[in-house]
């Protein structure tokens, strides 16, 4: 139909909500969120786009990992799925304060904003299952880190000589369970903001969702969000304007266009690296395959030009 709105999914990256060097204070994540919520904002007001937000979490479950450890003696510590619950409410309440007060100041306090609490399907014969790779929470020494293995079955790793932690698996995401009422609360022209932290992971175990100890890629996760609830396009921000191939070296090149073919291509050759731009890469991959329209990758800053078609890097079915 003409002048229907384009439903968008932002996957916002860590920067978005605490920035390199900060100590992740509430005043601090604020401003972060509020900047970030200026060009969401824009979005939205500009009467062409409804968005499902998804986000990050790292930090601030790492901050919630050490919390409990300092206070294990006088509080019960929380598995990390619950953790990751905390963070979405946490985070989404943040992002829902930040663009409640930006839609009021534009004279638009009649748009609604929600969070959902969501939780991401997995395979609880994943592969990833065998192989935990994820590090999580605070760092130990080796009689600490054995203790924790010995006598709470946890999987720890040294880290490059920074001590040891524990790693948790990364499974592939397979659907949104609470995709149905993100579904109808978009209908009711409803901001969602979904998926944090790749979703909080379960598996279903005699008929039930049961919650377990992994992190799912966010990228991943917001790809799997943006199918789930029918998207056309899936942007992904991150610090970093566009993909480049060759990155950081004399023969670094811009990448504004990619069909699906040029991205596993260049994927193949290891052009992007783990952990950071290659599973972006894969999860737009993933969304144009699944019958996306386009997705995105730039940085914040130039959100709303690579939607207009004018920065980042759009790929396409061809």
């Amino acid at each position: 139909m003409t002048g229907e709105k384009q439903l968008v999914v932002v996957a916002l990256g860590g920067n978005a909500i605490l920035q390199p060097g900060q100590r992740g204070t509430f005043e601090e994540q604020m401003h972060n969120v509020h900047v970030t919520c200026e060009q969401l904002a824009g979005m939205v007001l500009s009467g062409r786009y409804k968005i499902v937000v998804t986000h990050g979490n790292g930090p601030q479950v790492g901050n919630i990992l050490l919390q409990n450890e300092t206070a294990k003696t006088e509080a019960a510590p929380m598995p990390l799925f619950v953790c990751g619950a905390q963070s979405q409410g946490m985070i989404g309440f943040m992002i829902q304060q930040k663009l409640g007060a930006l839609f009021a100041h534009n004279d638009r306090a009649d748009i609604p904003i929600a969070t959902v609490v969501t939780q991401v399907v997995v395979d609880k014969n994943d592969p990833a299952f065998a192989n935990p790779t994820k590090p999580v929470g605070p760092f130990y020494c080796e009689d600490e880190a054995k203790a924790l293995e010995r006598d709470k079955g946890y999987d720890v790793r040294e880290d490059a000589g920074r001590g040891w932690r524990r790693v948790v698996p990364s499974p592939d995401p397979i659907s949104v369970f609470e995709k149905d009422a993100i579904r109808q609360l978009l209908d009711a022209r409803t901001i969602v903001i979904a998926s944090g932290g790749g979703g909080i992971p379960v598996i279903r175990e005699n008929g039930e969702l049961q919650g377990v100890d992994a992190v799912i890629d966010k990228d991943l996760a917001g790809e799997r969000l943006a199918v789930d609830v029918g998207a056309s396009i899936f942007m992904i921000l991150t610090d970093v304007d566009s993909v480049r191939l060759n990155y950081k070296t004399a023969e670094e090149e811009v990448l504004s266009q990619l069909t699906i073919e040029e991205a596993k291509r260049y994927q193949a050759e290891g052009q992007f690296a783990k952990g950071s731009m290659e599973p972006k890469v894969r999860a737009a991959i993933r969304f144009v395959e699944a019958g996306g329209e386009r997705a995105i990758i730039t940085s914040l800053d130039r959100a709303m030009a690579a939607l207009e078609g004018g920065a980042g890097t759009t790929i396409t079915q061809g």
